[in-house]
């Protein structure tokens, strides 16, 4: 997407002609995008066009990238107090009266955390987003520490960072890098973002790739030795900092940022399940939590702490997120839907019991999440299905995280299990996942921006019973098609994880169907197997905990509940023993 609707200026500092582009209303609160190295203000078009209907837009090109100047000679022009003398010029250009919030990705972020940290600046920038780029002062004395005192630990911090470091090197080598750049590597470079970052083909990069390359390797002669080596002992942030950390970045190590708290006092962190080139391929997300950060500093400055600087668990990874559950009424449904809430993420609570699902959204709200809803859906009726994932996406966005938990249960034995019985358990515990993974994993795909699934299948998947063949069978084919999910949308960087609970203390027990006995029957089995669920008494939080680490850590199989890790275990070493087990008739 091309900034269209952009109005242009120019900025003229030291010589040098910046082009800046604005979006939004100019009397709203200014959000400036600064680009990082190959880019130019290109790089930010979708983040910007997301963040203008609340914001006044900045966005200009670094000296020497896209359509601004580049300084004459190059060698000394890149260097960091050059680049704040610019900043400083589009800042009193653009918003002259009132403080910015200041967001920078990679080499934008880098010379951000100069235009933070220096007094010349002070009182100039409201709050400041940093993305894939750390402060080289702050760098500095992260490899001074580890030097000076080493342990093995820091010895391979200092390795391992010094490996992902390598196109560094490389920068600092004379011409080699203009070369490489304005021949085959500046070709093929959208062919390489595509493959290996999944950036979305299109109008990115622009055609001033060559030449913004070639003069952006300036940006590292002209700074890295000279700060590495004499690292400012000042650096510390005069404005409030969010920092956003892609657990995938190829170039960043997340060790670099252990200290920073020490440098930034008012310091919220994030967590992104992404490669460096984040504003391409997470738009949706990067808008969120600027906006939310900068509306939190906007009014009262940062007397006003932002909504996501709270000791909540995984609030670093799930704030603002969107979080589909079904089943929410009640069980593992509800504790996993006021988990994601009290991790700070907008929650909407699915079941065909309308009034429970209202009330764990009410909840919810409570617990912490900025906005939960209740929707009351049969997750069996696909058409039911296809209207909640429009009304969703119309009214609330594309879900994040979709956690497939309804489902009911039924025990007999396979020749009085009816084909009704049959029908009921399959439409509801295969059916219902079947249906949310191809309506809303569609449409996590085609936004192109990752995403998780959660299926709840059951220990019962690899342990058999002669007891439960129907649900068995419905949870066995809830674990295979999680794990050929998991295969076919690694690509497109959604994972998909599949939960196996034992024994959990939940009111499926209370509802379990039992085929081929009488209803008073029925109502015994039903009271006893509650009674014997509630002396085991392992509780649905738990389980809840287990679903947020494993979309954390994208775990693919989760077994919950000791005997679901023993059997899970056994189905892997001992299958014959399982098979035993599956021979006894239950105590009920």
């Amino acid at each position: 997407m091309v900034l269209r609707d952009a109005r242009e200026r120019w900025v003229h500092t030291g010589g040098i002609e910046l082009c800046v582009a604005e979006l939004g209303d100019a009397s709203r609160p200014t959000v400036l995008l600064v680009h990082g190295y190959p880019d130019s203000k290109e790089v930010w078009s979708e983040v910007a066009t997301r963040l203008a209907g609340d914001f006044h837009v900045v966005l200009y090109d670094v000296r020497g990238h896209g359509r601004s100047t580049a300084p004459r000679p190059l060698r000394g022009g890149f260097t960091l107090e050059k680049l704040t003398d610019d900043f400083l010029a589009v800042v009193d250009a653009v918003s002259p009266d009132r403080p910015v919030h200041l967001v920078g990705h990679d080499w934008g972020s880098v010379q951000s955390w100069e235009f933070v940290t220096v007094p010349r600046t002070q009182g100039r920038i409201a709050s400041f987003t940093s993305l894939s780029g750390p402060s080289l002062d702050h760098f500095g004395h992260w490899i001074k520490k580890r030097m000076t005192r080493p342990t093995p630990r820091r010895v391979g911090q200092l390795l391992g960072q010094g490996a992902k470091s390598w196109y560094v090197y490389l920068l600092h080598t004379p011409a080699l890098p203009e070369l490489a750049w304005r021949g085959p590597l500046g070709k093929q470079w959208p062919k390489i973002l595509s493959r290996v970052e999944k950036v979305p083909s299109g109008d990115y990069p622009t055609s001033s790739l060559p030449s913004d390359a070639a003069h952006g390797a300036w940006l590292y002669r002209d700074n890295i030795r000279t700060r590495l080596r004499h690292p400012r002992p000042d650096a510390y942030a005069h404005a409030p900092v969010q920092l956003i950390t892609p657990t995938g970045d190829a170039f960043l190590s997340e060790r670099l940022y252990d200290d920073l708290a020490h440098w930034a006092p008012d310091l919220v962190r994030r967590t992104l399940p992404a490669k460096h080139w984040v504003p391409r391929t997470r738009p949706d997300q990067l808008a969120t939590w600027i906006s939310e950060f900068a509306s939190a500093h906007e009014e009262q400055g940062a007397e006003m702490p932002a909504p996501v600087a709270s000791g909540k668990p995984h609030a670093d990874r799930f704030g603002g997120q969107l979080v589909l559950v079904t089943g929410a009424a009640s069980g593992i449904g509800r504790a996993t839907a006021f988990a994601f809430a009290e991790a700070g993420a907008r929650v909407v609570a699915v079941d065909r019991d309308g009034p429970g699902a209202a009330r764990t959204a009410s909840m919810a709200r409570l617990i912490g999440a900025p906005g939960a809803w209740g929707e009351t859906v049969d997750v069996s009726d696909e058409q039911a299905m296809e209207k909640l994932a429009e009304k969703v996406a119309h009214e609330y966005g594309i879900v994040d995280v979709l956690v497939n938990n309804a489902g009911i249960g039924l025990s007999g034995s396979f020749f009085e299990t009816t084909s009704d019985d049959w029908k009921k358990v399959l439409d509801v515990n295969l059916w219902g996942v079947i249906h949310g993974c191809r309506i809303f994993g569609r449409q996590m795909a085609d936004r192109g921006q990752g995403g998780h699934i959660v299926n709840t299948a059951s220990a019962a998947a690899f342990q058999p019973s002669r007891a439960l063949p129907a649900y068995s069978t419905s949870k066995a084919a809830v674990l295979m098609l999680s794990e050929c999910l998991r295969a076919e949308l690694a690509g497109q960087g959604i994972g998909v994880s599949a939960i196996c609970p034992g024994i959990v203390n939940t009111n499926i027990t209370a509802t379990a169907r039992f085929a081929g006995v009488s209803e008073d029957e029925e109502k015994r089995r039903q009271k006893r197997t509650a009674r014997l669920y509630g002396m085991r008494n392992y509780p649905p939080e738990k389980v809840a905990d287990a679903i947020l680490r494993a979309v954390v850590r994208n775990e693919a199989v989760v077994p919950v509940t000791p005997e679901a890790r023993g059997a899970h275990l056994l189905s892997r070493l001992s299958p014959r023993a399982l098979r035993a087990l599956a021979r006894l008739e239950p105590p009920l």
